[in-house]
């Protein structure tokens, strides 16, 4: 099973003041670049569906998802110390979730296939570093700490053969989870 048409409705609203003050503009889908909308963004209302929302352009830099509700100072809440520049709407997704993630680079060393979340990859499998991954079916959020705290990255269907070369060189990913539909 793929996607559904619930992706057609997601809808976040920013704001360039925190309180959901200032000029708003209102995105349903992928958007690459806001500053061209809103000279700054300090606030938002996820209105219907699920967004991952990026601190630099061209979805780069540290990211945060964010699921339907209000967050009226989101860079206190999540300790942003920039404010959004780019988001991607995750589309919703029901079906069977794999993910392969590998010890190296490239596909190298230790391979272990997930169909569930991990909430540590060094308890269950012994595994003390996430280098790549293949994730084959569903969406899935990767942290830097066990239990699903620290920054965070977004894993759609796709290769991932370097972490390093993506920009999170000095990152290890140690617990990952899916984004299931009780996000939405």
């Amino acid at each position: 099973m793929t996607t559904t048409g619930m992706n057609m409705m997601s809808r976040i609203i920013f704001y360039e003041d925190r309180n959901f003050l200032g000029r708003s503009y209102e995105v349903m889908n992928d958007c690459p670049d806001m500053s061209s909308y809103l000279s700054r963004c300090h606030s938002c209302r996820v209105e219907r569906g699920c967004f991952m929302v990026y601190d630099r352009t061209n979805y780069m830099g540290n990211q945060y998802f964010l699921r339907r509700g209000e967050y009226s100072d989101y860079m206190s809440m999540m300790g942003m110390n920039d404010c959004i520049r780019s988001c991607r709407m995750i589309p919703m997704y029901r079906g069977s979730y794999r993910m392969r993630i590998y010890e190296r680079e490239n596909f190298g060393g230790q391979m272990y296939e997930l169909m569930d979340d991990c909430d540590n990859i060094m308890d269950r499998y012994r595994m003390s570093n996430c280098m790549s991954c293949n994730v084959m079916d569903g969406h899935w959020l990767m942290y830097e700490q066990p239990h699903y705290r620290g920054r965070m990255m977004y894993m759609r269907p796709g290769e991932y053969r370097s972490f390093m070369n993506m920009g999170f060189s000095g990152m290890r990913f140690m617990s990952m989870r899916r984004i299931t539909d009780s996000c939405y």
